[in-house]
Protein backbone atom coordinates (compact mmCIF):
# COMPACT_ATOMS: atom_id res chain seq x y z
CA UNK A 1 0.00 0.00 0.00
CA UNK A 2 1.53 3.73 -0.62
CA UNK A 3 1.52 6.25 2.03
CA UNK A 4 -0.14 9.14 1.60
CA UNK A 5 1.76 12.19 0.78
CA UNK A 6 2.66 13.57 3.97
CA UNK A 7 0.88 17.02 3.32
CA UNK A 8 -1.64 19.44 4.25
CA UNK A 9 -3.14 19.82 1.04
CA UNK A 10 -4.41 16.79 0.99
CA UNK A 11 -8.20 16.96 1.25
CA UNK A 12 -10.21 16.35 4.67
CA UNK A 13 -13.85 15.13 4.96
CA UNK A 14 -15.94 14.21 8.15
CA UNK A 15 -17.96 11.41 8.80
CA UNK A 16 -19.89 12.05 11.94
CA UNK A 17 -21.41 9.22 13.58
CA UNK A 18 -24.75 10.35 14.89
CA UNK A 19 -27.43 7.08 14.35
CA UNK A 20 -27.37 5.70 17.64
CA UNK A 21 -30.65 5.10 19.79
CA UNK A 22 -29.43 7.10 23.10
CA UNK A 23 -31.59 5.04 24.89
CA UNK A 24 -29.90 6.17 28.54
CA UNK A 25 -31.17 9.51 27.49
CA UNK A 26 -34.60 9.04 28.77
CA UNK A 27 -36.40 11.40 26.26
CA UNK A 28 -38.19 11.82 23.19
CA UNK A 29 -35.75 13.77 21.68
CA UNK A 30 -32.76 12.16 19.74
CA UNK A 31 -29.39 12.29 21.74
CA UNK A 32 -27.76 14.37 18.80
CA UNK A 33 -30.80 16.93 19.18
CA UNK A 34 -30.01 17.62 22.79
CA UNK A 35 -29.83 21.29 23.13
CA UNK A 36 -26.37 22.97 25.04
CA UNK A 37 -26.23 26.96 24.56
CA UNK A 38 -28.18 27.37 20.95
CA UNK A 39 -26.93 24.75 19.63
CA UNK A 40 -27.87 20.86 19.06
CA UNK A 41 -24.92 18.52 20.74
CA UNK A 42 -24.24 17.69 17.06
CA UNK A 43 -24.15 21.09 15.91
CA UNK A 44 -21.09 21.45 18.24
CA UNK A 45 -19.44 18.68 16.91
CA UNK A 46 -19.71 20.17 13.10
CA UNK A 47 -18.37 23.85 14.33
CA UNK A 48 -15.69 21.58 15.44
CA UNK A 49 -15.03 19.20 12.27
CA UNK A 50 -15.69 22.43 9.80
CA UNK A 51 -13.31 24.80 12.01
CA UNK A 52 -10.40 21.50 11.50
CA UNK A 53 -10.87 22.40 7.56
CA UNK A 54 -13.01 19.15 6.30
CA UNK A 55 -14.34 20.29 2.89
CA UNK A 56 -17.08 17.59 3.37
CA UNK A 57 -19.22 16.35 6.04
CA UNK A 58 -21.66 13.64 6.19
CA UNK A 59 -23.88 12.62 9.12
CA UNK A 60 -25.04 9.25 9.30
CA UNK A 61 -28.69 9.31 11.12
CA UNK A 62 -31.36 7.36 12.85
CA UNK A 63 -34.25 5.49 10.27
CA UNK A 64 -36.51 7.20 13.02
CA UNK A 65 -34.98 10.54 13.36
CA UNK A 66 -33.67 10.96 9.86
CA UNK A 67 -35.46 14.30 9.02
CA UNK A 68 -35.54 15.87 12.55
CA UNK A 69 -31.62 14.76 12.70
CA UNK A 70 -31.11 16.23 8.51
CA UNK A 71 -32.66 19.47 9.47
CA UNK A 72 -30.50 20.37 12.43
CA UNK A 73 -27.09 19.82 10.34
CA UNK A 74 -27.41 22.55 7.82
CA UNK A 75 -25.67 21.37 4.24
CA UNK A 76 -23.91 18.52 5.79
CA UNK A 77 -24.49 15.61 4.25
CA UNK A 78 -26.55 12.91 5.66
CA UNK A 79 -27.10 8.92 4.99
CA UNK A 80 -29.31 6.55 7.25
CA UNK A 81 -28.24 3.84 9.55
CA UNK A 82 -30.89 1.44 9.39
CA UNK A 83 -29.80 -0.84 11.94
CA UNK A 84 -27.64 0.40 15.12
CA UNK A 85 -24.93 -2.35 13.87
CA UNK A 86 -21.81 -0.40 15.54
CA UNK A 87 -19.48 2.11 14.84
CA UNK A 88 -18.14 -0.25 11.86
CA UNK A 89 -21.74 -0.23 10.51
CA UNK A 90 -21.90 3.39 10.83
CA UNK A 91 -18.97 3.92 8.86
CA UNK A 92 -19.55 1.70 5.94
CA UNK A 93 -22.87 3.26 5.18
CA UNK A 94 -21.40 6.77 4.83
CA UNK A 95 -18.97 5.63 3.01
CA UNK A 96 -20.55 5.45 -1.10
CA UNK A 97 -21.31 9.43 -0.09
CA UNK A 98 -17.70 9.62 -0.16
CA UNK A 99 -17.05 7.58 -3.84
CA UNK A 100 -14.13 8.83 -5.52
CA UNK A 101 -12.88 11.13 -2.52
CA UNK A 102 -9.32 10.42 -2.36
CA UNK A 103 -8.13 12.29 0.97
CA UNK A 104 -8.11 11.62 4.57
CA UNK A 105 -11.34 11.28 6.19
CA UNK A 106 -12.06 12.31 9.52
CA UNK A 107 -14.43 10.33 11.70
CA UNK A 108 -16.06 11.30 15.07
CA UNK A 109 -18.99 10.80 17.09
CA UNK A 110 -22.30 12.88 16.74
CA UNK A 111 -22.37 13.12 20.87
CA UNK A 112 -18.74 14.63 21.67
CA UNK A 113 -19.88 18.63 22.18
CA UNK A 114 -16.44 19.38 23.59
CA UNK A 115 -14.24 18.72 20.63
CA UNK A 116 -12.74 21.47 19.20
CA UNK A 117 -10.16 22.11 15.91
CA UNK A 118 -6.95 22.04 17.98
CA UNK A 119 -7.11 18.72 18.93
CA UNK A 120 -8.58 17.97 15.29
CA UNK A 121 -5.98 20.13 13.49
CA UNK A 122 -3.29 17.95 15.78
CA UNK A 123 -4.44 14.60 15.29
CA UNK A 124 -4.82 15.38 11.50
CA UNK A 125 -1.14 16.51 11.49
CA UNK A 126 0.21 13.18 13.23
CA UNK A 127 -1.43 10.90 10.84
CA UNK A 128 0.02 13.02 7.92
CA UNK A 129 3.13 13.36 9.05
CA UNK A 130 3.49 9.75 9.97
CA UNK A 131 2.53 8.96 6.18
CA UNK A 132 -0.19 6.65 8.15
CA UNK A 133 -3.49 4.97 6.29
CA UNK A 134 -5.01 4.65 10.26
CA UNK A 135 -4.59 6.96 13.07
CA UNK A 136 -7.05 6.63 16.63
CA UNK A 137 -6.61 9.02 19.53
CA UNK A 138 -5.71 7.21 23.28
CA UNK A 139 -5.69 8.67 26.07
CA UNK A 140 -4.94 6.99 29.68
CA UNK A 141 -7.62 6.65 32.35
CA UNK A 142 -7.35 4.31 35.56
CA UNK A 143 -9.62 2.47 36.05
CA UNK A 144 -10.55 2.18 32.51
CA UNK A 145 -14.28 0.83 32.93
CA UNK A 146 -16.01 -0.02 29.52
CA UNK A 147 -13.56 1.48 27.30
CA UNK A 148 -12.04 -0.42 24.41
CA UNK A 149 -8.38 -1.19 25.50
CA UNK A 150 -5.59 0.04 23.18
CA UNK A 151 -2.60 -2.82 22.96
CA UNK A 152 0.53 -1.67 21.66
CA UNK A 153 2.47 -5.41 20.50
CA UNK A 154 5.99 -5.70 20.21
CA UNK A 155 6.06 -5.75 16.90
CA UNK A 156 5.19 -1.69 17.18
CA UNK A 157 1.64 -2.98 15.66
CA UNK A 158 -1.58 -1.40 17.24
CA UNK A 159 -4.86 -3.09 18.04
CA UNK A 160 -8.43 -2.32 19.86
CA UNK A 161 -9.89 -4.77 22.53
CA UNK A 162 -13.57 -4.33 23.58
CA UNK A 163 -13.63 -4.10 26.99
CA UNK A 164 -16.64 -6.96 27.42
CA UNK A 165 -14.48 -8.59 24.46
CA UNK A 166 -11.17 -8.45 26.67
CA UNK A 167 -9.56 -10.87 29.10
CA UNK A 168 -8.30 -10.26 32.52
CA UNK A 169 -4.66 -8.94 31.30
CA UNK A 170 -6.18 -6.90 28.75
CA UNK A 171 -8.27 -4.86 30.99
CA UNK A 172 -5.64 -4.08 32.99
CA UNK A 173 -4.28 -1.77 30.61
CA UNK A 174 -5.14 1.90 31.01
CA UNK A 175 -4.25 3.36 27.70
CA UNK A 176 -8.16 3.56 25.86
CA UNK A 177 -9.83 4.27 22.62
CA UNK A 178 -11.15 7.86 22.11
CA UNK A 179 -13.41 6.89 19.47
CA UNK A 180 -11.81 9.38 17.54
CA UNK A 181 -9.85 8.52 13.85
CA UNK A 182 -8.25 9.89 10.88
CA UNK A 183 -8.32 7.06 8.03
CA UNK A 184 -7.13 7.39 4.35
CA UNK A 185 -10.14 7.13 2.32
CA UNK A 186 -8.20 4.24 0.15
CA UNK A 187 -7.19 2.09 2.65
CA UNK A 188 -10.81 2.38 4.86
CA UNK A 189 -12.72 1.67 1.58
CA UNK A 190 -11.22 -2.52 1.46
CA UNK A 191 -10.84 -2.57 4.80
CA UNK A 192 -14.37 -1.95 6.19
CA UNK A 193 -15.82 -4.74 3.01
CA UNK A 194 -16.66 -7.95 4.94
CA UNK A 195 -16.58 -6.61 8.41
CA UNK A 196 -17.60 -8.78 10.99
CA UNK A 197 -19.56 -9.33 13.91
CA UNK A 198 -18.17 -11.96 15.69
CA UNK A 199 -17.94 -10.76 19.21
CA UNK A 200 -20.06 -9.87 22.60
CA UNK A 201 -22.02 -7.22 21.00
CA UNK A 202 -22.69 -8.68 17.63
CA UNK A 203 -21.77 -5.16 16.22
CA UNK A 204 -19.26 -4.49 13.44
CA UNK A 205 -16.49 -2.55 15.08
CA UNK A 206 -14.37 0.28 13.32
CA UNK A 207 -11.62 -0.39 15.44
CA UNK A 208 -11.54 -3.97 13.53
CA UNK A 209 -10.68 -2.19 10.26
CA UNK A 210 -7.21 -1.73 12.30
CA UNK A 211 -5.80 -5.08 11.84
CA UNK A 212 -7.21 -5.27 8.02
CA UNK A 213 -5.28 -2.40 7.10
CA UNK A 214 -2.20 -3.46 8.54
CA UNK A 215 -2.29 -6.22 6.81
CA UNK A 216 -2.49 -4.75 3.53
CA UNK A 217 0.54 -2.83 4.33
CA UNK A 218 -0.80 -0.14 5.73
CA UNK A 219 1.12 2.37 8.95
CA UNK A 220 -1.69 2.54 11.76
CA UNK A 221 -0.79 4.95 14.33
CA UNK A 222 -1.72 5.03 17.92
CA UNK A 223 -1.84 9.14 18.99
CA UNK A 224 -2.06 9.91 22.58
CA UNK A 225 -3.97 13.28 23.15
CA UNK A 226 -3.62 16.18 25.37
CA UNK A 227 -7.12 17.16 26.10
CA UNK A 228 -8.98 13.85 27.24
CA UNK A 229 -12.21 15.99 28.79
CA UNK A 230 -12.28 17.43 25.27
CA UNK A 231 -13.63 13.51 24.10
CA UNK A 232 -16.22 13.53 26.49
CA UNK A 233 -19.46 11.40 25.12
CA UNK A 234 -22.87 12.54 26.64
CA UNK A 235 -25.10 9.36 26.98
CA UNK A 236 -27.09 10.71 30.21
CA UNK A 237 -28.23 13.99 31.10
CA UNK A 238 -26.18 14.04 34.01
CA UNK A 239 -23.16 13.92 31.20
CA UNK A 240 -25.21 15.97 29.11
CA UNK A 241 -24.90 18.70 32.36
CA UNK A 242 -21.40 17.78 32.46
CA UNK A 243 -20.33 18.89 29.13
CA UNK A 244 -22.70 22.24 29.21
CA UNK A 245 -20.62 23.52 32.21
CA UNK A 246 -17.55 22.85 30.43
CA UNK A 247 -18.77 24.54 27.38
CA UNK A 248 -20.22 27.61 29.22
CA UNK A 249 -16.77 28.64 30.89
CA UNK A 250 -15.12 27.74 27.15
CA UNK A 251 -17.44 30.37 25.59
CA UNK A 252 -16.83 32.68 28.76
CA UNK A 253 -13.53 32.84 29.16
CA UNK A 254 -13.21 32.95 25.15
CA UNK A 255 -15.54 36.64 25.04
CA UNK A 256 -13.17 37.70 28.37
CA UNK A 257 -10.45 37.23 26.42
CA UNK A 258 -11.77 39.11 23.93
CA UNK A 259 -12.37 42.10 25.53
CA UNK A 260 -16.05 41.71 26.67
CA UNK A 261 -16.97 42.78 30.28
CA UNK A 262 -18.48 39.78 32.07
CA UNK A 263 -18.81 40.94 35.81
CA UNK A 264 -19.21 37.04 37.38
CA UNK A 265 -18.74 34.27 35.36
CA UNK A 266 -20.15 31.98 37.73
CA UNK A 267 -23.58 33.78 37.32
CA UNK A 268 -23.44 34.54 33.84
CA UNK A 269 -25.12 32.19 30.55
CA UNK A 270 -24.24 32.83 27.12
CA UNK A 271 -25.61 30.94 24.38
CA UNK A 272 -23.06 29.74 21.58
CA UNK A 273 -23.65 32.28 18.58
CA UNK A 274 -24.19 35.60 20.93
CA UNK A 275 -21.72 38.26 19.86
CA UNK A 276 -20.24 40.36 22.73
CA UNK A 277 -17.62 43.35 21.69
CA UNK A 278 -14.85 44.46 23.87
CA UNK A 279 -16.14 46.83 26.38
CA UNK A 280 -19.62 45.68 26.20
CA UNK A 281 -20.89 44.34 30.34
CA UNK A 282 -22.93 42.01 31.14
CA UNK A 283 -23.68 41.99 34.71
CA UNK A 284 -24.60 39.03 37.17
CA UNK A 285 -27.51 36.68 36.54
CA UNK A 286 -28.07 37.34 32.89
CA UNK A 287 -28.92 35.39 30.33
CA UNK A 288 -27.95 35.64 26.83
CA UNK A 289 -29.60 33.48 24.19
CA UNK A 290 -29.63 33.18 20.58
CA UNK A 291 -28.21 35.62 18.52
CA UNK A 292 -27.88 38.20 20.56
CA UNK A 293 -25.25 40.89 20.37
CA UNK A 294 -23.99 43.56 22.68
CA UNK A 295 -21.81 46.58 20.62
CA UNK A 296 -18.83 48.68 22.79
CA UNK A 297 -20.40 50.12 25.83
CA UNK A 298 -24.08 48.45 26.10
CA UNK A 299 -24.93 47.01 29.30
CA UNK A 300 -27.11 43.75 29.95
CA UNK A 301 -28.53 42.79 33.36
CA UNK A 302 -28.19 42.40 36.60
CA UNK A 303 -30.72 39.36 36.35
CA UNK A 304 -31.61 39.79 32.97
CA UNK A 305 -32.75 37.51 30.00
CA UNK A 306 -31.81 39.06 26.09
CA UNK A 307 -33.01 36.63 23.53
CA UNK A 308 -32.10 37.83 19.92
CA UNK A 309 -31.72 41.26 21.35
CA UNK A 310 -29.46 44.12 19.50
CA UNK A 311 -27.97 46.22 22.09
CA UNK A 312 -25.77 49.28 20.03
CA UNK A 313 -23.51 51.36 21.87
CA UNK A 314 -24.76 52.72 24.94
CA UNK A 315 -27.77 50.88 25.07
CA UNK A 316 -28.63 49.04 28.58
CA UNK A 317 -31.05 46.39 29.28
CA UNK A 318 -32.13 45.90 33.27
CA UNK A 319 -32.40 44.93 35.82
CA UNK A 320 -34.73 42.28 35.75
CA UNK A 321 -35.20 43.31 31.97
CA UNK A 322 -36.71 40.62 29.19
CA UNK A 323 -35.39 41.21 25.61
CA UNK A 324 -37.24 39.11 23.13
CA UNK A 325 -35.86 38.53 19.41
CA UNK A 326 -36.33 41.60 17.30
CA UNK A 327 -35.50 43.50 19.97
CA UNK A 328 -33.05 46.28 18.86
CA UNK A 329 -31.81 49.08 21.35
CA UNK A 330 -30.45 51.78 19.20
CA UNK A 331 -27.64 53.62 20.53
CA UNK A 332 -28.49 54.89 23.90
CA UNK A 333 -31.58 53.62 24.34
CA UNK A 334 -32.47 51.78 27.65
CA UNK A 335 -34.85 49.13 28.81
CA UNK A 336 -35.21 49.21 32.63
CA UNK A 337 -36.80 47.17 35.33
CA UNK A 338 -39.28 44.32 34.87
CA UNK A 339 -40.15 45.72 31.18
CA UNK A 340 -40.68 43.16 28.24
CA UNK A 341 -39.89 43.79 24.69
CA UNK A 342 -40.67 41.68 21.62
CA UNK A 343 -40.11 42.50 17.96
CA UNK A 344 -39.38 46.44 18.74
CA UNK A 345 -36.74 48.85 17.35
CA UNK A 346 -36.16 51.62 20.07
CA UNK A 347 -34.65 54.65 19.11
CA UNK A 348 -31.56 56.27 19.88
CA UNK A 349 -31.82 57.28 23.42
CA UNK A 350 -35.40 56.31 24.24
CA UNK A 351 -36.41 55.16 27.04
CA UNK A 352 -38.67 52.13 28.66
CA UNK A 353 -37.68 52.47 32.28
CA UNK A 354 -40.04 50.03 33.92
CA UNK A 355 -43.03 47.67 34.09
CA UNK A 356 -44.01 47.89 30.69
CA UNK A 357 -44.47 45.76 27.28
CA UNK A 358 -43.52 46.49 24.06
CA UNK A 359 -44.33 44.31 21.03
CA UNK A 360 -44.35 45.07 17.75
CA UNK A 361 -43.28 48.29 18.02
CA UNK A 362 -41.06 51.05 16.49
CA UNK A 363 -40.44 54.02 18.69
CA UNK A 364 -38.20 56.99 18.00
CA UNK A 365 -35.48 59.21 19.25
CA UNK A 366 -35.84 60.33 22.39
CA UNK A 367 -38.97 59.10 23.58
CA UNK A 368 -39.85 58.56 27.13
CA UNK A 369 -42.39 55.58 27.39
CA UNK A 370 -43.78 55.92 31.21
CA UNK A 371 -44.36 53.28 33.45
CA UNK A 372 -47.29 50.29 33.13
CA UNK A 373 -47.38 51.07 29.24
CA UNK A 374 -48.15 48.04 27.28
CA UNK A 375 -48.49 47.88 23.32
CA UNK A 376 -51.95 45.78 22.58
CA UNK A 377 -50.59 44.27 19.30
CA UNK A 378 -52.79 40.89 19.00
CA UNK A 379 -56.52 41.28 18.08
CA UNK A 380 -57.11 38.11 18.23
CA UNK A 381 -56.58 36.80 15.12
CA UNK A 382 -53.49 38.84 13.57
CA UNK A 383 -50.39 40.91 15.44
CA UNK A 384 -50.43 44.35 14.48
CA UNK A 385 -47.89 47.18 15.11
CA UNK A 386 -47.60 50.36 17.37
CA UNK A 387 -45.61 53.33 15.70
CA UNK A 388 -44.47 55.96 18.47
CA UNK A 389 -42.58 59.45 16.96
CA UNK A 390 -39.52 60.78 18.60
CA UNK A 391 -39.36 62.56 21.47
CA UNK A 392 -42.70 61.22 23.02
CA UNK A 393 -43.77 61.51 26.64
CA UNK A 394 -46.44 58.60 27.50
CA UNK A 395 -48.04 59.03 30.83
CA UNK A 396 -47.86 56.27 33.11
CA UNK A 397 -50.80 53.20 32.89
CA UNK A 398 -50.89 53.88 29.05
CA UNK A 399 -52.11 50.88 26.75
CA UNK A 400 -52.29 51.71 22.85
CA UNK A 401 -54.39 49.29 20.91
CA UNK A 402 -52.59 48.33 17.26
CA UNK A 403 -52.52 49.58 14.83
CA UNK A 404 -52.01 52.77 15.60
CA UNK A 405 -49.11 56.26 15.66
CA UNK A 406 -48.37 58.71 17.91
CA UNK A 407 -46.71 61.14 16.20
CA UNK A 408 -43.41 63.32 16.90
CA UNK A 409 -43.30 65.29 20.33
CA UNK A 410 -46.61 64.03 21.48
CA UNK A 411 -48.27 63.54 24.53
CA UNK A 412 -50.39 60.61 26.15
CA UNK A 413 -52.43 61.30 29.32
CA UNK A 414 -51.76 58.77 32.05
CA UNK A 415 -54.28 56.17 32.35
CA UNK A 416 -55.40 56.70 28.82
CA UNK A 417 -56.21 53.81 26.41
CA UNK A 418 -54.81 54.75 23.20
CA UNK A 419 -56.99 53.58 20.23
CA UNK A 420 -56.57 55.90 17.55
CA UNK A 421 -53.79 58.11 15.85
CA UNK A 422 -52.76 61.02 17.82
CA UNK A 423 -51.04 63.80 15.71
CA UNK A 424 -47.60 65.13 16.12
CA UNK A 425 -47.28 67.25 19.03
CA UNK A 426 -50.68 66.68 20.36
CA UNK A 427 -51.96 65.84 23.92
CA UNK A 428 -54.17 62.28 23.53
CA UNK A 429 -56.05 61.33 26.06
CA UNK A 430 -58.22 58.67 26.39
CA UNK A 431 -59.85 58.06 29.91
CA UNK A 432 -63.17 59.00 32.05
CA UNK A 433 -64.11 61.44 34.05
CA UNK A 434 -63.01 61.23 37.88
CA UNK A 435 -65.70 61.11 40.09
CA UNK A 436 -65.53 61.63 43.63
CA UNK A 437 -68.34 60.57 46.34
CA UNK A 438 -68.06 62.02 49.25
CA UNK A 439 -68.61 59.62 52.74
CA UNK A 440 -68.81 56.65 50.42
CA UNK A 441 -67.18 54.74 52.97
CA UNK A 442 -69.70 55.82 55.92
CA UNK A 443 -72.44 55.03 53.63
CA UNK A 444 -71.24 51.68 53.37
CA UNK A 445 -71.01 50.80 56.83
CA UNK A 446 -74.48 52.21 57.69
CA UNK A 447 -75.90 49.78 54.81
Amino acid sequence: MTPPAPTADRPLACIVMAGGKGTRMRSATPKVLHPIWGRPLVGWVLAAVRDAGAERVVVVVPPDAADAVGAAVGDAETVVQEAQLGTGDAVRVAMPALAGFAGDVLVVSGDTPLLHADLLDGLVAAHRAAGAQATLATFEVYPAGSYGRVLRDADGSVRVVEARDATPEELEGGEVNAGLYVFAADALRPALEGLGTDNAAGERYLPDVLPRIAAAGGTVVAEPVADPIALLGVNTRVELAEAAAFLRQRILEDHMLAGAGIVDPASTYVDADVELAPDCVVHPGTVLRGATRLAAGAEAGPHSVLDGAVLEAGAKAGPFAHLRPGTHLRAGARVGAFAETKNADVGARSKIPHLSYVGDAEIGEDTNIGAGNITANYDGAAKHRTVIGSRVRTGSDCVFVAPVEIGDDATTGAGSIITDDVPPGALGIARARQVVKENYAQRRRDA
